[in-house]
C-alpha cells in the first residue's frame, strides 16, 4: 500500500509515517500544503491520503475538493483538530471518506485506515 502524509507540521508528517510503519506500511510519500498535495495524488498512484486540514497555500478541505473534481478517488482520511461536527460533516460531504480528530494514537491511525479501505 503506498500512502501520502500531508501536514504543514514535519512533527505531525515524521508521527504519521511512524505510525503508519507501525502497521506495516512503508511505502509513504509526503506533502507539506494542499497544493503540493493535489499535485502529488495527480501524478502519484496513491492508494489513501491522510490530510490536515489547516495548511498554508491551499487547506485540506479545498485539496480534497480539487482531488474529486480532478476525478480521483483515492480514499482520503482527514486528520485534523476540527473536532465539530458541522466541519466533520462539510469534510465528508466535500469527499473525504473517514476522519480522525488531533491527538490520536498509532493504534487509532490503523483502525482508521483498516475502515476506509474496507469499505
Amino acid at each position: 500500500m503506498k500512502v501520502l502524509v500531508v501536514d504543514d507540521s514535519a512533527v505531525m508528517r515524521k508521527f504519521l509515517v511512524d505510525a503508519l510503519l507501525k502497521t506495516g506500511i512503508h511505502n509513504v510519500g509526503q506533502a507539506s500544503n494542499g497544493e503540493a498535495a493535489v499535485a502529488a495524488v495527480m501524478e502519484g498512484n496513491f492508494d489513501l491520503v491522510l490530510m490536515d486540514w489547516n495548511m498554508p497555500k491551499m487547506d485540506g478541505l479545498e485539496a480534497v475538493r480539487e482531488i474529486r473534481a480532478k476525478g480521483n478517488n483515492v480514499p482520503i482520511i482527514m486528520v485534523t483538530t476540527e473536532s465539530e461536527k458541522s466541519r466533520i460533516l462539510d469534510a465528508l460531504k466535500s469527499g473525504a471518506n473517514n476522519y480522525i480528530v488531533k491527538p490520536f494514537t498509532a493504534e487509532l491511525v490503523a483502525k482508521k485506515i483498516r475502515e476506509t479501505m474496507s469499505k
